[in-house]
């Protein structure tokens, strides 16, 4: 290790990534310093997924209540009681902020609760003016709700401030079509709102199957949620009882809301960092831009997560902060895969989606066979629900390789992480077929298809 720096590694961004490469590092015996201005566990803990699930789960239970009734249970009328949901959920990230603090002190890693900005290749200073030096950087801030410049944008929020709401909105409006919108769409209808999703283009989920996410729209739309395609802002007007009217460029009628959020993606959170100082290159959108090896154009400095904007997932942070410390510092080089990466939207239901679209493989594979199964899982049957799931195999015409598995319905998610499995071994679809079938599951339409 470098003995003339203060540090072997100092780490600026206390989330996911940071903290697994803190602690990682230390334990292969590197003296690491980590400086959070906020508070330790990022976006995923504080501000996103865990938060944002625990308000899912939350959600799923008006549902599951007038579900209860066509399975025998006399259930009451209940009322939704959106404070004592909220409290609860900002209790448990408070817990498990102490959880990643406990990790970082049992791993011997220095956490200084401050700014911190690059000042040089090896050097970084603190917001209460101390400068400390170390061997190596890691940027590893994140990123953070992009919001639009128009007149009245200060009215909205972000899915940052979406956990403090002193109440539910009668009237909510959502900007954006990608997966925060579309799953708070599902949380907020669930709670009793009013929901409309605000989409500049003509289509939700871009990056999605086509077929799976019009499923999603379909269902969307037959639950009630409101949708304005191709609806660019004008402005945002106040009015005198507090609420919001939304002018849009659709040629329809204003929008009238109690709340506006923005979910139109994040940007990475470099601004004012002083990555200039030490000749790092950034993307236009302010990314750090980084090699293979999370090296950027400074060879002392680092970057991982979503400040890098290569895949903005809290799993892949985690992965790329692993590979950098046993890289740099366990004398274990590697390097991440970034191939059939499987994601999710909590949505209602959920997608889940691992490998390539049917449209991404006739595009890079030419001979390509689809197959589906498109049915109504047994426990909508009884609850009288007509809400069906949609399951798709993409298979390689001439290998018959599983290229790519994409899913609408029930305990979507929790199906396709076994599923990417079988994806990223590249098994065949005759290797599906030799299964035999769970029954009755919904996993089992996996190795039904024929």
């Amino acid at each position: 290790m470098a003995s003339q720096f203060d540090y072997d590694l100092f780490v600026i961004g206390g989330g996911s990534g940071g903290v697994r490469a803190a602690r990682v590092a230390s334990a292969h015996g590197a003296r690491v310093a980590m400086a959070e201005e906020h508070r330790v566990g990022g976006t995923c803990i504080i501000r996103g997924c865990v938060p944002k699930k625990l308000l899912v789960y939350g959600a799923h239970f008006a549902e599951d209540i007038a579900d209860a009734r066509r399975f025998g249970w006399n259930v009451p009328k209940a009322d939704f009681n959106w404070e004592v949901l909220r409290d609860n959920v900002l209790a448990e990230v408070a817990r498990i902020e102490v959880v990643y603090q406990g990790i970082l002190d049992n791993n011997k890693v220095e956490t200084i609760h401050q700014r911190a900005t690059v000042t040089g290749p090896n050097e970084v200073q603190l917001a209460d003016g101390t400068r400390v030096t170390a061997g190596k950087i890691l940027i590893a801030v994140g990123a953070w709700p992009y919001i639009p410049d128009f007149e009245g944008a200060e009215h909205g929020i972000t899915s940052n401030e979406v956990f403090h709401l002193a109440e539910v909105p009668k009237r909510l409006a959502i900007a954006g079509g990608g997966y925060i919108a579309n799953e708070f769409a599902g949380i907020f209808h669930h709670f009793g709102t009013d929901v409309t999703i605000i989409n500049r283009s003509d289509r939700i989920l871009r990056h999605y199957d086509a077929q799976i996410r019009d499923r999603l729209l379909q269902i969307s739309i037959m639950a009630g949620m409101k949708f304005r395609f191709n609806a660019p802002f004008e402005r945002v007007e106040k009015v005198g009882d507090g609420s919001l009217r939304i002018h849009l460029g659709d040629g329809g009628d204003p929008l009238e809301a109690d709340a506006l959020i923005y979910a139109l993606g994040r940007v990475p959170k470099t601004p004012g960092l002083g990555l200039e100082t030490a000749g790092v290159d950034l993307a236009r959108n302010g990314a750090v831009l980084v090699n293979a090896d999370n090296q950027t154009t400074c060879p002392s400095i680092y970057a991982i997560g979503d400040v890098t904007d290569r895949v903005q997932l809290t799993p892949v942070a985690i992965r790329e902060g692993q590979v950098f410390a046993d890289s740099i510092f366990g004398d274990k080089p590697g390097r991440v895969d970034y191939e059939d990466i499987p994601s999710a939207v909590f949505s209602h239901p959920p997608i889940g989606g691992v490998g390539m679209t049917e449209s991404e493989a006739r595009n890079r594979l030419g001979s390509v066979r689809c197959y589906t199964s498109d049915f109504r899982p047994m426990k909508n049957v009884l609850a009288g629900r007509n809400e069906r799931a949609l399951y798709k195999l993409v298979v390689n015409g001439e290998t018959e390789e599983v290229v790519g598995i994409h899913m609408i319905g029930p305990d979507a998610p929790e199906i396709l992480q076994a599923a990417a499995i079988a994806v990223k071994a590249r098994l065949k679809k005759s290797q599906f077929d030799a299964v035999v079938a769970l029954h009755p599951t919904m996993a089992e339409e996996l190795v039904l298809m024929r």
